[in-house]
């Protein structure tokens, strides 16, 4: 009995420090919900809001018991600081949306699921506005930093320590219990300590952008694949230098490409879960694989993973509910209806309907219809197909391969290919749950375990785009249109803060602009004047295309007139 208490009376602490602390003034008020569709209910959202993916930053015990440096919680005002958003309803209280907990082997742990970065809330004329399913105005790289901080404090700062773990232990620990949670401190640190020290680059992404691709290669191939017990191989990590705007989660389950580049079939939910996985492998997930010959495979892809697939199944269908949002103000609606016959010219013509209509795409497993999503090289940033090109050493995985479908991994390969393995085999390994000898011993039997009707699609997953040509092609993914006044700022990597702006030639497009929730309605993005954060993007023109802020390409739209522009605009609002 007395262990029992001593754990209940450790939650309490952790529990107490989370309680919500006063948000900002700004933000006092509920938001008001965008009308989203009838599927879109609020049972739906609170469980997208709070739905385990399987990422485990760090026991949650440990995170109630941060400090900022001013003394303040880490968690203070659900980390609104950062962007973040209240969630209500949050178990415990004081989480942000999409911030999650979970059973781990040792207690609860805090993580992050789909929404924390898909989720939306903007501000006009003093109204908060929530858009489910919208890119994030968040600051994940301060997120990231501050927290290194934090728990550098507690490492280096014997006082700071102390405070920690009498949270964390209760106002009377033992010396061996300390030390205990030092070492487990230091543990956690080394390997997030490296992939910050490393990945984080020195030009800040700012709000509303993160390269997620750089974090997900560096996180899987920099911290999880190498020798135990710290599995670390640091050689492997580069600094994540390509930002790109979160994209909208509405319509993203029937587009049949997906990712920025369009390196993955989609359409399906064995495909969802594909890049869903990867995402967890990149945001905290615990990922472990090691060599086991009589393993499907060779390798066993989840002897030590954190990944949820019920969960990771569940949020899938989630984001099928989620409606495009519905522009909540007034529409001048002939004017929205002459920008209509605009949107449906030809591109030569100003118009969008050839890449951003709807168009049938590719039929996925069980006869799963989709929407044609173009992926076009239109001129814009291509830093992220350097990034694509990035090589490391596959550590615990050299030698590992997805039969019919790729060759072995070398000594040194590909990021992108053993991220490609490690989620083809993980999920392999999920659907097809069973021991034998070797893949030669199935070919013997006639038999082909791997890919059923219904993971056959799986060779689709991660299609490697085309890098070292004479005239290379940095092609995106042209997606449908809807809602799309939610989503600034625009381009894949946020460099145009407006659809006004976008309709400009690049060379004429503002350089730099202020960056957070303020939206203004007339040029539809975001505003001039921003309060939240005190942060500017400095963009380049097409002189620089492969820095990463290029606001060059795209340059549909700008010979039409100044009335065609804004009935266009006009039109946007309701498509």
């Amino acid at each position: 009995m007395k262990i029992k208490c001593i754990f209940w009376k450790n939650v309490t602490f952790a529990l107490t420090i989370l309680t919500p602390l006063p948000l900002l003034a700004e933000a006092t008020s509920a938001p008001v919900a965008i009308d989203q569709g009838a599927e879109w209910t609020a049972s739906a959202q609170k469980d997208f809001y709070s739905r385990d993916q399987g990422s485990r930053i760090m026991p949650l015990r440990w995170m109630a018991a941060l400090k900022q440096p001013n003394g303040e919680p880490f968690m203070a005002a659900s980390l609104s600081r950062y962007g973040y958003l209240p969630n209500e309803e949050s178990n415990p209280p004081g989480l942000p949306v999409g911030f999650t907990v979970a059973s781990g082997s040792d207690g609860q742990y805090i993580g992050m699921t789909c929404a924390a970065c898909h989720t939306r809330q903007i501000e006009v004329a003093g109204t908060f506005y929530r858009i489910d399913g919208g890119p994030a105005i968040a600051d994940f790289q301060s997120f990231l930093a501050d927290l290194d901080t934090a728990v550098n404090t507690i490492l280096t700062d014997q006082q700071a320590f102390k405070n920690f773990a009498h949270a964390v232990l209760g106002p009377s620990p033992t010396t061996s219990e300390e030390n205990k949670l030092h070492e487990a401190v230091q543990t956690w640190y080394l390997p997030y300590h490296t992939l910050m020290e490393g990945a984080l680059p020195p030009s800040p992404w700012g709000p509303a952008r993160l390269d997620a691709v750089s974090m997900i290669f560096n996180r899987l191939t920099g911290l999880d694949i190498g020798p135990p017990p710290t599995y670390m191989i640091p050689e492997n990590i580069k600094p994540a230098t390509a930002p790109v705007r979160y994209p909208f989660l509405w319509n993203a389950a029937i587009q049949d490409k997906t990712q920025w580049p369009g390196f993955a079939d989609n359409g399906n939910n064995i495909l969802g879960l594909a890049r869903n996985l990867g995402e967890v492998y990149g945001v905290f997930g615990v990922f472990h694989p090691k060599k086991d010959k009589w393993r499907l495979l060779g390798i066993n892809y989840l002897a030590n993973n954190s990944a949820n697939f019920q969960g990771l199944n569940a949020l899938e269908n989630l984001v099928r509910k989620i409606g495009p949002p519905k522009w909540p103000w007034e529409v001048d609606q002939a004017l929205a209806s002459k920008g209509k016959e605009v949107f449906e010219r030809k591109a030569e013509q100003g118009g969008c309907i050839g890449c951003h209509g709807i168009k049938p795409g590719e039929t996925r497993f069980l006869n799963q219809k989709t929407w044609a999503t173009p992926i076009q090289d239109v001129g814009t940033d291509s830093k992220e197909y350097e990034i694509l090109g990035w090589t490391v050493k596959t550590g615990v995985l050299e030698g590992a391969k997805i039969p019919f479908l790729a060759e072995p991994l070398k000594p040194v390969d590909t990021a992108f290919n053993v991220l490609g393995t490690s989620v083809i085999g993980s999920i392999l390994q999920h659907y097809v749950p069973v021991l034998m000898k070797s893949e030669e011993h199935a070919k013997t039997e006639g038999k082909r375990p791997l890919f059923t009707p219904e993971t056959e699609d799986l060779k689709g997953a991660f299609r490697m785009p085309t890098l070292a040509t004479a005239t290379p092609t940095y092609a995106y993914e042209s997606r449908v249109l809807q809602g799309i006044w939610a989503a600034a700022p625009y381009l894949h990597n946020g460099s145009v803060p407006t659809l006004a702006e976008l309709l400009k030639p690049a060379a004429e497009r503002v350089r730099s602009f202020k960056v957070g929730p303020a939206y203004d309605l007339v040029d539809i993005g975001l505003a001039v004047e921003q309060t939240q954060f005190d942060y500017t993007l400095e963009t380049t023109d097409c002189s620089d295309r492969n820095s990463g802020n290029s606001r060059c390409g795209h340059e549909f739209g700008t010979q039409l007139s100044a009335d065609e522009k804004k009935a266009l605009l006009e039109y946007l609002k309701i498509l």
